[in-house]
């Protein structure tokens, strides 16, 4: 009797299509400045070398040159709509992206990469958090405070049992981003939604 693969939920076939960032993309990722302004067009949208430069505190020649480097491995493209013949407009293409790439893992270089890219994103991402944290709660409005979420529970799971949650939770974060990722108008900002689940280290058996 053949074994039947089981059917993938909808979360999973969409997330199926993600990009897998090879070694070459990673190692062109893996700067410092570079996850910076990939992070910026994720978050914030298209920008211009000289819009980054002025967020990032750099030259637009050294921010132009990073995306020139972001796009020979199509981790950025040009915005079409918005370029001029004196500026040009970049933006990350819409689609999932995943750093977990087996091969890449396999090598040393890879394995720094991999190390490098993750290490900075989640460095920016706890900075954003902080800085809500220190000055967000005194300065957004009242609405703002009301309509944001740091929370941090614990549950003791299966490994089966935290692919369901993580499922579950993956589907909210896709609608919310599928109904609202072109939205603008009065009070419409960017809003940073994070997903951490993983299992604690084991601390042995209790005395």
């Amino acid at each position: 009797m053949e074994d039947v693969e089981p059917e993938l939920s909808p979360t999973e076939q969409r997330h199926a299509q993600d990009r897998v960032l090879d070694t070459g993309a990673l190692r062109a990722l893996a700067h410092p400045l570079r996850v910076r302004i990939y992070d910026i067009l994720s978050q914030y949208g298209p920008q211009t070398a000289s819009s980054l430069a002025e967020m990032l505190g750099e030259s637009s020649g050294s921010t132009s040159y990073h995306l020139r480097a972001l796009a020979k491995h199509d981790l950025i493209q040009e915005a079409a709509d918005k370029g001029t013949a004196r500026e040009r407009w970049w933006e990350r293409p819409i689609g999932g992206v995943s750093f977990a790439n087996a091969d890449a893992m396999k090598t040393p270089s890879g394995r720094a990469a991999t190390q490098i890219v993750m290490n900075e994103f989640m460095r920016n991402r706890q900075e954003q958090l902080m800085r809500f944290v220190d000055e967000g709660l005194s300065e957004v409005s009242e609405a703002w405070q009301e309509g944001s979420l740091i929370s941090t529970a614990t549950a003791r799971l299966t490994p089966q049992q935290s692919r369901e949650l993580s499922l579950k939770i993956m589907a909210l974060i896709d609608d919310a981003v599928d109904t609202y990722r072109h939205q603008t108008g009065e009070d419409v900002r960017p809003v940073s939604i994070r997903a951490d689940l993983f299992p604690l280290p084991d601390l042995g058996e209790k005395s």
